[in-house]
């Protein structure tokens, strides 16, 4: 009932791969060999690497409804080989660190990936689209939770944040830490379609109606949004949890507001059809206390932290590698 969304280069270059770093690559802009775009300390990525990379890269393109323009291809070209070469990097320093993935490790993250989908026939339908064979794909999820370990061992284990740290920063940004003001509450929804013939209206109007003569009389609010709402929050007897100002269409957000805990609206009407609001609580706007936050506010400077300093740590490794970028 209620969203950002980004734009397109920085849509295509997050999905490109599991780790992605903008900092140059130290390329030798020489003549074109047969068969590789690129080298690293010797070791080739092929035009096969290459264009499989691409190919899953346009499926997602396609997928999200993208056309880029031939300038912009030629961008994702760019990063898509800048990213090989990262990669690269990453997997043979984890070789030389002893970076091990169990085959059962990998087989448990293959498991989790299948309960993404409806059934099986989905799964291997995603897995041409990637075109992955399932041992091609667990080769690459070793090689990706080798990745994490080396960053993990080399970059994050190294980063702390204090509670002083964490304290300034908390001092330095009093508005990160305010709160609107909240209220938590449950709905009946009966739905209409605006389109449909105006029987269909007034036939959930005298839905709602019944339903609300039943809440007078006494019955059980939670009970009668499991039996009659039409939201899937009936599941949870149309508890909606917390929300500010902004996060529902105006009528239901204004009328929400409005209630104080533990009573119920009229019917409200909104693009979705009829509602019956319950409020359960309000927060009013306050100021998160730094002992609420300090733990995660430690753990979120330490997350900005790695970012700065992953890339730093790459940067490092192609300072010490051979390079050799093929590609025009």
């Amino acid at each position: 009932m209620l969203k950002k969304r980004g734009g397109f280069y920085w849509a295509t270059v997050i999905a490109l791969a599991f780790f992605i770093f903008l900092s140059p690559v130290l390329a030798d802009e020489t003549k074109p060999a047969d068969n590789k775009v690129a080298e690293v300390n010797g070791s080739a990525i092929t035009k096969a690497d290459f264009d499989s990379e691409m190919s899953r890269v346009n499926g997602r393109l396609q997928a999200a409804g993208q056309t880029p323009s031939t300038s912009q291809m030629e961008e994702i070209r760019k990063e898509v080989l800048k990213t090989l070469i990262d990669r690269e990097l990453l997997l043979q320093e984890s070789a030389k660190k002893k970076m091990t993935v169990d085959d059962q490790l990998a087989a448990e993250q293959i498991e989790s990936l299948k309960k993404r989908f409806p059934d099986d026939a989905n799964y291997k339908e995603w897995l041409l689209k990637m075109g992955f064979s399932e041992e091609e794909l667990k080769s690459r999820i070793k090689e990706e939770m080798a990745i994490k370990q080396l960053i993990e061992k080399e970059v994050v284990e190294k980063i702390a944040v204090s509670e002083k740290e964490a304290k300034e920063y908390y001092d330095n940004n009093p508005d990160s830490f305010r709160q609107a003001e909240r209220v938590q509450a449950s709905h009946i929804l009966i739905t209409f379609d605006e389109k449909a013939d105006p029987s269909v209206k007034e036939a959930a109007r005298k839905k709602i109606e019944e339903i609300e003569e039943r809440l007078k009389k006494g019955e059980d609010f939670s009970a009668l949004a499991k039996e009659f709402s039409e939201c899937p929050s009936s599941e949870r007897d149309g508890d909606l949890g917390y929300f500010e100002r902004g996060q529902m269409v105006k009528p239901f957000e204004d009328a929400a507001f409005a209630l104080e805990p533990g009573t119920v609206s009229g019917i409200v009407e909104t693009q979705f059809g009829y509602h019956l609001i319950k409020s359960i609580d309000k927060k009013p706007a306050s100021v998160i206390p730094f002992s609420d936050i300090s733990e995660k506010l430690q753990q979120y400077l330490k997350n900005e932290k790695v970012k700065k300093e992953t890339p730093i740590y790459l940067s490092n490794l192609k300072a010490k590698a051979d390079v050799k970028w093929y590609m025009k």
